[in-house]
């Protein structure tokens, strides 16, 4: 059974479909830790809920990156990490943890990339950057994470359609559904490509 470390820097739905799905024995894994960049965010009381540890590494509890960067694969060595879910978290991945686990950390992105990915392309940006260019359809897409922003190979997207009177809270809405569903889908084939 493999150990997901889950990033998350908000709400935290996309970490709770992947607990559910854990519960419900649809994603053979178990989740031994949480990474949050923030405190007092909606994800750290689903894991607390779940008796899920916690480790919250602020840019405000570093001086230095490098210090930071240290912590951080301590702490993932010490979860026994072997895959790493990014669940809405919105700072990079140190070149370090990205080579330390290369090809087994996923992201979830809220457009058909490879558009509208990249820096400052996160939540509402996306949807409404989307509306804007006059899409007529958007969704949703699981990546590997490569060392560039939404740059690594992609492994499924699902497609929703832009309705005409579209906000960009109607838009995200309707793809964080479809996320909710795809995500715990594509991280159990995922676990069973690494197992076989």
């Amino acid at each position: 059974m493999k150990n997901l470390v889950v990033f998350a820097s908000g709400s935290g739905s996309n970490f709770q479909s992947i607990i559910d799905a854990v519960s419900d024995g649809k994603l053979n894994a178990r989740i031994t830790g949480l990474i949050a960049n923030k405190y007092h965010i909606g994800a750290i009381t689903k894991a607390e809920a779940h008796d899920i540890p916690v480790r919250v590494l602020s840019d405000i509890d570093f001086d230095r990156y490098s210090d930071y960067e240290t912590v951080l694969l301590t702490q993932l060595t010490s979860w026994n990490a072997d895959l790493i879910i990014l669940a809405g978290y919105l700072r990079k991945i140190p070149e370090s943890v990205i080579t330390e686990f290369e090809g087994k950390i996923l992201n979830i992105h809220p457009s058909l990339l490879p558009k509208y990915g990249g820096k400052g392309f996160y939540g509402l940006n996306v949807h409404k950057a989307v509306i804007e260019a006059g899409d007529a359809e958007s969704g949703c897409t699981i990546h590997i994470v490569s060392e560039e922003y939404d740059k690594g190979p992609i492994l499924a997207q699902q497609k929703v359609s832009v309705l005409p009177n579209d906000t960009p809270e109607d838009l995200a809405a309707r793809v964080l559904e479809q996320e909710h569903a795809l995500y715990p889908k594509i991280i159990a084939n995922y676990i069973n490509t690494l197992t076989n």
